[in-house]
Order: C-alpha cells, then structure tokens, then sequence
C-alpha cells in the first residue's frame, strides 16, 4: 500500500463535499509531475485530504483510492474549465482517480504544525516550492499525521 496527499480549495472541493458524496473522481489535475503521482496509485491506496489556499492550510481528513488512474474526460470537453486541445480519445495525456471517504479529522492538522514537527522533516508537502496538488507521503508520514488529526500527540 502506499500513502498520498491531495490538495484541494474548500471552495472548489471540501472534504465536507467528499463525505457527502462518499466518492469522486479527481480529475482536473493538469500537471505531469502530479499526473503521474496519480498514475502511480493503486486501489486501496490511503490518501490525506489536505485543504490548501484557506487560513489555516490543513489535513482535514482522510480518503481511499477505489478506482485507479484512467483517461481523464474533462480534458475532452470544450465547456470545461479543465479542456486541453492536445488531449484526444486517441491519445489522452491526462488521468484521473476515484476516491471515497474515508474520515475527517478531529483535529485539522496544518501546515505550520507540519512544518514545526522534526519528525515530519522531509515530508515533500513542506518543502519550498512545492505546489504540486497530488504528492507521495512515507508511511510514517501518514501514521503521524493521522495521530494527530484524531487529536492525539505524536508518538
């Protein structure tokens, strides 16, 4: 199994949304760095939910992949905001993943608290420049971090 951690605007997609749903498609993804991220993960793979570009940025809950990567239709469609011409039935470039449900946290775990753990050191979500919305996460990583969002300290 491996662990993974995927950014979202509460705005645009809020782990509120995904637990009223249950499961989703994530899609959209439009970098190839994270586009192959997401190539990479299996069903059954355990995922972070991290809500970005809000005051306080945070882990907010926790999600599984059912369905792996596949052609992402969006890039297919004129009328969406996630359409690329260079994208073809034929050739796709893009993927996308479904995700269900998982939790959500007791307690949001954010970013300067990330940041501020020794042992969460090396953990690519706080890294300078790392704006990638689909990133691995060591397995350690994840155990922490969902510690912590159910309200207990670290070990």
């Amino acid at each position: 199994m491996n662990y993974w951690l995927i950014k979202s605007e509460p705005g645009s997609y809020s782990i509120d949304d995904l637990a009223r749903d249950r499961r989703t498609s994530w899609n959209g993804v439009r970098n190839y760095q994270a586009r192959n991220f997401m190539k990479a993960m299996k069903k059954g793979d355990k995922v972070l939910f991290y809500h970005s570009s809000t005051d306080p940025s945070a882990v907010v809950g926790i999600a599984e992949v059912v369905k792996q990567a596949y052609p992402d239709d969006t890039a297919l469609d004129s009328k969406s905001n996630y359409y690329d011409p260079k994208s073809t039935k034929q050739k796709p470039i893009w993927e996308m993943v479904d995700i269900k449900y998982t939790l959500t946290f007791k307690e949001p775990v954010t970013l300067t608290e990330i940041k501020r753990l020794p042992a969460l050191s090396g953990i690519l979500l706080a890294q300078p420049g790392s704006r990638l919305s689909v990133l691995p996460v060591l397995p350690e990583h994840f155990a922490i971090i969902a510690r912590l969002g159910s309200g207990k300290q670290p070990r």
